[in-house]
């Protein structure tokens, strides 16, 4: 009987486990019939057999658990984690964001911005922003790594509001003065949304520059979300839905091999436009650590948070946001590509074209890649500005 009830618990085991649970679930199994023998119990095939397949549905059910639970982060300075090499300050509830500043100095700065990264990306990021306009301008800037981010610590309850907040303290701990500039940068700039939002009050001007943009926004038509979102790979498609419905299967989504997940992670050319071909060919190699930084406390702190963050269901709609600068001594401005086939430029436009307080600058010829030229990163800054 022992041998039978064995049996059954390893065949029914073996179709979902790996060679390890197997063994264990053998081993527990033959322990509690020995122990039932030993007790004198007297069981019925029938019980025998509920106790076969609670315990391979509970084994089966450990195996899902650890299929969908995110691995611990590696929190920068914590034993084991990787090393704090940048400066930081300590938010309210106890975190630390990484941040570096360059152009003028704070002093003498005319104009003060944040920088917010994209996805992927960090506080290093390279604009090619030349020193002659910093300089005309007096521009300070401070980027900084976002929750999760290089030397960022994750954040567990991470959201789009979230994210406004962090900004803002950050600009508080750094004393940079009551009003600032923000430039978000694509999946930055759902911060930047965020902030028009929650703090409407601390910003000078804004800029969204080739703009994440969420395909279930509310205010958008039907048919504007549903033709850009059909752009999109199939494989994308499916990524986002996950992200949105079911954020507790993501971990599990991205690193499952049944089916195809997020192509830009998986490396797929497909996603970027001609123009974002030609850039991508000349850009020449990372000549630091910098890249290797980005997702060093864990993808799932850094990247799958910031997916499910963006795409997850927000507060607010964009349209609900009310003109920070009623006075017209500021606005928002939309940069896009009207190439670019990772943000389709439609959902952009329609939102530019119902918000009073955002200028929309679309740029043919040009893709998701647009800031990171020279020419146009420089306007981007100027118009912002200056106007």
């Amino acid at each position: 009987m022992a041998n039978s009830f064995v049996a059954l618990i390893v065949n029914f085991s073996s179709a979902y486990l790996t060679c390890s649970h197997v063994m264990i679930i053998r081993k527990c199994s033959s322990d509690c019939f020995s122990l039932l023998q030993a007790q004198h119990f007297r069981l019925s095939s029938a019980m025998i057999e509920k106790i076969a397949v609670a315990a391979v549905v509970g084994g089966f059910l450990g195996w899902v658990y650890m299929r969908i639970k995110p691995p611990p982060p590696r929190i920068c300075g914590s034993p084991g984690g990787p090393p704090i090499t940048s400066p930081q300050v300590q938010l309210n509830d106890g975190r630390h964001l990484s941040y570096r500043e360059w152009g003028v100095s704070k002093d003498d700065a005319k104009y003060k911005i944040i920088v917010i990264h994209g996805f992927n990306s960090s506080k290093d990021l390279k604009l090619p922003l030349s020193q002659e306009l910093i300089e005309e301008l007096q521009i300070y800037i401070i980027s900084f790594d976002r929750a999760g981010y290089g030397e960022s610590d994750p954040h567990p309850k991470r959201t789009v509001k979230s994210e406004a907040f962090d900004i803002q303290e950050l600009a508080d701990k750094l004393q940079i003065g009551p009003k600032f500039y923000v430039i978000g940068l694509s999946m930055g700039a759902y911060a930047v949304w965020s902030c028009l939002n929650y703090i409407p009050h601390r910003l000078s001007g804004a800029s969204l520059v080739v703009p994440f943009v969420n395909y279930w926004w509310p205010c958008l038509p039907a048919d504007v979300a549903k033709e850009s979102f059909e752009l999109l790979l199939v494989q994308d498609r499916w990524t986002f839905r996950v992200a949105r419905y079911a954020p507790w299967l993501f971990h599990w989504w991205m690193n499952q091999k049944i089916f195809p997940s997020l192509s830009m992670m998986a490396g797929k050319m497909d996603i970027f436009s001609q123009p974002d071909l030609e850039f991508l060919k000349n850009l020449p190699p990372n000549s630091d650590d910098s890249q290797e930084k980005i997702c060093q406390q864990g993808v799932y702190e850094s990247l799958y948070r910031d997916i499910m963050a963006g795409y997850g269901k927000w507060e607010f709609d964009p349209l609900d946001i009310s003109n920070p600068w009623p006075d017209n001594n500021g606005a928002a401005h939309i940069w896009q590509g009207y190439e670019d086939k990772i943000i389709p430029y439609k959902i952009n436009r329609f939102l530019s074209d119902k918000l009073p307080f955002v200028r929309y600058h679309e740029v043919p010829g040009k893709g998701h890649f647009l800031p990171f030229d020279s020419g146009l990163c420089e306007e981007i800054f100027r118009t912002l500005l200056v106007g």
